[in-house]
């Protein structure tokens, strides 16, 4: 999973298409991952409807949780299913629209200068040993080509709106397995 094509896309991940992204303002400043959680509808897992979100397709009228957010605009560049399966939505040279407005390491404008990664999951329940097997070889794989220098959840960047990964993610065993980069000050051991 480490091959690269022109653009940012990931070789041996299906690609799916989202025109949700933009032009990054120095695209060799990519030096963030911030990980999320996502499930549509909430809590439910499997099915169509992040891909159909991150690419506005989504049927509002498929179910009532989606009338609220069929009209936006986001994506990620990753998603990892809960048994493992990756799908790419933006080239990581673009900047994908998943932090919103954020800060981190006293930055603005995240998107700008990361790589976004959604985990099917929720706040309220344990992500299975296949996402974290394929995080890590997701983020391997973007240390190779960029240069990540630090690691946070969408709860860090963007803490008076966003609340995923959530409680259950292992920021312990993150940290472990990468000491040299930059994670959340409240993680302990």
């Amino acid at each position: 999973m480490s091959d690269w094509a022109p653009g940012g896309w990931l070789s041996g991940v299906r690609h799916v298409y989202s025109p949700n992204f933009g032009e990054r303002p120095d695209s060799g400043d990519v030096s963030l991952i911030v990980v999320h959680n996502i499930s549509l509808p909430p809590d439910h897992f499997g099915g169509p409807w992040v891909e159909q979100f991150f690419t506005n397709q989504l049927d509002p009228q498929a179910h009532p949780y989606f009338a609220q957010i069929a009209p936006l605009q986001v994506s990620a560049h990753f998603f990892v299913r809960r048994d493992g399966t990756v799908i790419q939505f933006v080239g990581c040279d673009q900047r994908a629209w998943h932090a919103g407005r954020s800060t981190w390491s006293g930055r603005e404008n995240c998107n700008d200068f990361s790589v976004g990664i959604e985990l099917e999951g929720s706040d309220f329940q344990a992500y299975p040993a296949e996402q974290y097997a394929a995080l890590g070889a997701l983020i391997e794989a973007l240390r190779q080509r960029y240069p990540i220098t630090e690691i946070a959840g969408h709860c860090h960047v963007a803490p008076e709106r966003k609340t995923d990964p959530g409680p259950f993610f292992d920021w312990a065993e993150l940290a472990r397995r990468y000491p040299d980069l930059i994670l959340p000050a409240e993680i302990s051991f």
